[in-house]
């Protein structure tokens, strides 16, 4: 049997791609969502993967859904931070509740999901953490502060964590993918798309859900063990670092 992997907010988007593909590389997968329930039942019919209901902005839900998920599946080795969103606003009319909810689910949310998991990956001397952060926690984006900041977070706690996990087998790394193409980018205004979106990038395209899979699947699998601590772009160039 293969090992166990858990991707948060694995129900649509570029976590669906990625429970997708880390099941057909042979892993036992478990996907959690938190809204849109007719939506998760439907990924999960059509791709035979488990799916699991819970709001990682809370810590004591977040152990409980991952007691779950082990009862089911076993010992999870390969987490996937990918659950987060956005309340956008320029700061000067952001709400406290617009920054809490972005800081407490794409931020707190990573810790919330890691540190319940560490212990044991510690013991079995084997993890992989894998954080999907984004471009604009690289490179800052107006409107998004709150969500600029907890992707940055996410950078900097995978660089700290990666060095407490290296010598007990866990790396932990980091995605920032660029404007990709999933459901929610795709229902842009297509003028907006055109001029305004896929100009700024040199490849010319969006990127692809798949595509950032594919690199999970690469940092999921043993022949990463030497890379722990790294930040991955993927963004076609549009901001290289």
């Amino acid at each position: 049997m293969g090992r166990v992997a858990l991707v948060t907010g694995g129900s649509r988007g570029i976590g669906a791609a990625i429970a997708i593909a880390l099941k057909k590389a042979r892993y036992r997968v478990a996907a959690s969502y938190c809204g849109g329930d007719e939506v998760a039942a439907r990924f999960s019919a059509d791709n035979d993967i488990p799916i699991y209901r819970w709001d990682v902005s809370d810590y004591e839900t977040c152990v409980a859904g991952i007691a779950k998920v082990e009862a089911d599946l076993g010992p999870v080795e390969i987490l996937v931070n990918n659950a987060g969103i956005t309340r956008d606003a320029m700061f000067h009319k952001m709400t406290v509740e617009q920054w809490k909810e972005v800081v407490d689910t794409n931020l707190s949310g990573v810790f919330n999901m890691t540190h319940p998991l560490w212990p044991g990956m510690r013991e079995r001397k084997f993890g992989r953490v894998i954080n999907i952060s984004s471009i604009n926690g690289q490179k800052g984006q107006a409107g998004q502060v709150n969500y600029s900041a907890a992707k940055a977070g996410d950078i900097g706690f995978t660089k700290a964590l990666a060095l407490e996990g290296a010598r007990v087998g866990i790396t932990v790394n980091v995605i920032c993918p660029g404007y990709t193409g999933t459901e929610m980018v795709r229902a842009m205004d297509e003028t907006v798309l055109k001029e305004r979106v896929l100009p700024q990038i040199p490849v010319g395209r969006l990127g692809e859900p798949e595509e950032i899979a594919r690199i999970v699947v690469f940092l999921a699998s043993d022949d990463s063990g030497f890379i722990t601590g790294s930040t991955i772009t993927a963004n076609g160039g549009q901001y290289i670092v």
